[in-house]
């Protein structure tokens, strides 16, 4: 099959479809008229003097709402083609052997999925989303530097030409060569798309390609759009903001897209300029990065130092999306905002020091990489202060099932899965195990996919009334949204499973073992495929034929106080073009929980009484445990006696964490578990247990753990031994749990919060 062919043939189908779509709808416009009632069927003539003054308008505006259109409409587009680059690959490995595409074609595909969607998608869609809203958010007029600011989009179109000439000089050839003699076309042929990887490294993206060299000036001059921008957000923030917004009170969002901006300002550059040197090496004779002047390696030192804060320039905003948005849907103000303010900033300094963790396995000192390996793990705790944070503002919240809920709580769940991998692959050992594994592809796309692209839906389904005045298809958008973030879990939790089967990544072809994994990968593919068409569909129909919005305030924030400055402009522009009053709530309620007494007047006032409660709840727990490990050792003294349970499980156990292999050790390190972590883990989700915090509660909890036991303690019983064995660990982990929780009832420990009205009280 002809890959360029294919691949245009579908990109332009889905604009073609686009296009089809809003030409339907708008045939089928509903249109407001002044007395307040609707005009259906009104069909509108567009001329020839329209599109030209149109076409004038989009190119020339500088306002910034109009040019945040412009870089969303672009990074849609950016989107739709990068997207059409993975299905291509994800079709590919269905089968092990490279019977679709060959080999070569399946890196240029590889090569420039990975460019287009991080380069020319992702960053820009954001920057579109900040043009458009961070101004209305601090009460700006415009951007700092309007005319700065349109120069800065347009000149990313120019950009994904260049880095995408190779498929258009490819395409636009054949068609020529309909036409014309082929020898006329000789130089179209040579453009073909780089197959080097998206990273570009030296020795491979040093070989003799035309189409690289228009690769590396277009992301050259991607580069150059991005700094601009990124200057222009901060000029923005920190010179424009209305005199009632100082730092204290600045909004979320603008926080993320600051610290965004900042690092882009010194990460950027940097990439520009290593971009230039390869330029050079490959034209002018220079050795920057070959093997008998820098080397290879030093290409990837440059690389990933801005590769890896890159990588934060596009996770930061939808974090500050996340923070923005879930209060909104959960009836709760966001909790603890310094902190999580504190946790942004750490994570754009931390994120310079962290680089060197994709070059693990290039040899180098071992001193530098523990240093590298300690930063990459301390990098998380900023990363988990945001996501305790989200779930905290969560907690006891009037939770609305509405898209963007589904898409934060998704959100949330899939960044929890990658960035606990990353914290896996930041440690020396796995890394190098699992570096040129799946399991690497798995837990960045996670990251990749899990939140960024799904908080771009959230917003987009957010600001929707805002953006069109009318209401998108919400049934559509639920079951969108449940789809996506499906086919997220199901494609890359399964490449983690093949990471850990070890199956290499960045291969055409793979042993057929793997192919039942691979299978199911490309479904999961297809699925977020579908979904997002249909988005697509959702946000085009309803343009034209959604329900017009009769309010400013759609979300009924007003009623937990959290009507923010950008609905606040759309309930001034619906009064003054459609002649819509503001709107009330009904009922205002506080949106965060009101604390039940008066806060002590000093730290240790504070402190002592968690402090105490906390020894308490520990001690009633050790006790509990302490008694139900004695009562549950008793029925396996019993199960030893019979011959269905070994004691060298015990010694086993000790060498899980390094100690002889001893039983006495290992009773012992089982004996303090059950004092500690068991015990502690049930007082923390004892309230969530059926029954009372008692023995009902117990008995609950000790089934549960009651599996992990068999299987760590199993020594190959079969057939009545083995149903004795399970029999007996049931009976102990009974005991077990009534020991521990009668015990704990008996001396007083935590109690199951009641569940009266009087909890939910504000």
């Amino acid at each position: 099959m002809d890959r360029a062919i294919v691949e245009v043939s579908l990109f332009v189908g889905i604009l073609v479809s686009c296009a089809v779509t809003v030409v339907l709808a708008r045939r089928l416009r509903t249109d407001p008229s002044p007395d307040g009632g609707y005009i259906a069927g009104r069909e509108r003539r567009f001329s020839l003097s329209d599109a030209r003054a149109a076409a004038v308008r989009w190119t020339t505006t500088t306002n910034h709402r109009e040019i945040g259109l412009l870089y969303i409409a672009f990074g849609t587009v950016a989107a739709i083609w990068g997207g059409i680059d993975a299905m291509m690959i994800r079709t590919h490995l269905l089968t092990p052997e490279a019977n679709l595409w060959t080999e070569q074609t399946y890196n240029e595909l590889f090569t420039m999925h990975g460019l287009t969607m991080l380069i020319f998608f992702v960053t820009p869609l954001f920057f579109g989303i900040g043009n458009y809203f961070l101004p209305l958010l601090i009460g700006a007029d415009d951007m700092a530097f309007p005319r700065l600011n349109a120069v800065g989009f347009w000149t990313l179109p120019p950009a994904l030409l260049l880095a995408r000439l190779g498929i258009v000089a490819e395409v636009t050839g054949k068609v020529l060569a309909l036409l014309v003699p082929a020898d006329w076309l000789t130089a179209l042929f040579a453009l073909r798309e780089p197959a080097i990887g998206w990273y570009l490294y030296p020795p491979l993206s040093l070989a003799p390609n035309p189409q690289t060299n228009f690769l590396i000036l277009g992301l050259h001059l991607s580069g150059i759009a991005t700094t601009i921008g990124a200057i222009n957000f901060i000029t923005t923030v920190v010179y424009e903001r209305d005199e009632s917004i100082g730092w204290a009170n600045l909004d979320i969002f603008s926080w993320n897209m600051l610290v965004t901006s900042a690092i882009v300002l010194f990460a950027f550059p940097l990439l520009g300029t290593a971009l230039l040197m390869l330029l050079f090496d490959r034209n002018f004779g220079t050795t920057f990065f070959a093997v008998e002047g820098g080397g290879p390696i030093l290409w990837q030192h440059l690389f990933w130092f801005w590769g890896h804060p890159e990588v934060y320039i596009i996770f930061l905003p939808a974090t500050g999306l996340m923070s923005l948005i879930l209060p909104k849907f959960v009836g709760r103000k966001l909790f603890g905002f310094k902190f999580i303010v504190y946790s942004t900033i750490a994570i754009g300094v931390l994120s310079f020091s962290v680089w060197a963790h994709h070059m693990f396995v290039t040899g180098v000192d071992p001193r530098v990489r523990a240093s590298f390996m300690a930063t990459s793990v301390a990098i998380a705790v900023p990363s988990a202060i945001k996501v305790f944070n989200w779930i905290t503002t969560m907690w006891n919240g009037d939770v609305r099932l509405a898209a963007p809920t589904i898409l934060c709580v998704g959100s949330i769940g899939l960044f929890i899965v990658g960035g606990v991998t990353g914290i896996f692959l930041a440690v020396i050992p796995v890394d190098i195990m699992y570096h040129g594994t799946y399991y690497v592809v798995g837990h960045f796309h996670l990251i990749l996919m899990g939140i960024i692209p799904l908080m771009m839906f959230a917003a987009s389904y957010y600001w929707y009334p805002l953006l069109t005045g009318r209401m998108y298809d919400r049934r559509l958008a639920l079951f969108q949204s449940s789809l996506l973030v499906a086919g997220s879990a199901l494609t890359f939790m399964t490449l983690m499973a093949l990471g850990f089967l070890e199956l290499p990544r960045r291969y055409a072809t793979y042993p057929p073992q793997y192919s039942a994994l691979q299978v199911v990968a490309t479904v999961g593919a297809f699925i977020i495929g579908i979904s997002v068409l249909m988005w697509l569909y959702n946000m085009l129909w309803s343009y034209f034929q959604g329900t017009p919005i009769e309010t400013s305030d759609p979300w009924e924030l007003k009623a937990t106080g959290q009507f923010t400055p950008e609905w606040q402009w759309f309930e001034d522009r619906l009064e003054r073009e459609r002649g819509i009053p503001p709107s009330e709530p009904e009922e205002v309620r506080p949106s965060y929980v009101p604390a039940r007494e008066e806060r002590p007047p000093s730290l240790y006032g504070r402190i002592w009484p968690v402090a105490r409660t906390v020894a308490n709840d520990a001690g009633a727990g050790a006790t509990g445990g302490f008694v139900g490990t004695m009562l549950m050792s008793g029925v396996l003294f019993g199960a030893v006696i019979l011959g269905v349970f070994d004691l060298e499980s015990f010694a086993n156990l000790a060498t899980f964490i390094g100690l002889p292999s001893s039983v006495a050790l290992g009773y012992t390190l089982f004996l303090v578990g059950g004092m500690t972590v068991w015990s502690l883990l049930f007082l923390s989700l004892g309230e969530y247990l059926p029954g009372e915090l008692t023995l009902v509660t117990g008995l609950w909890y000790a089934t549960v753990i009651a599996s992990g036991f068999a299987i760590a303690f199993y020594t190959g019983q079969t057939d009545l031994e083995l149903v004795a064995y399970l029999v007996f660990v049931l009976l102990a982990h009974w005991l077990y749990g009534l020991g521990l929780a009668g015990t704990i009832a008996y001396l007083g420990g935590r109690q199951r919060r009641p569940s009266t009205g009087e909890t939910d009280q504000e």
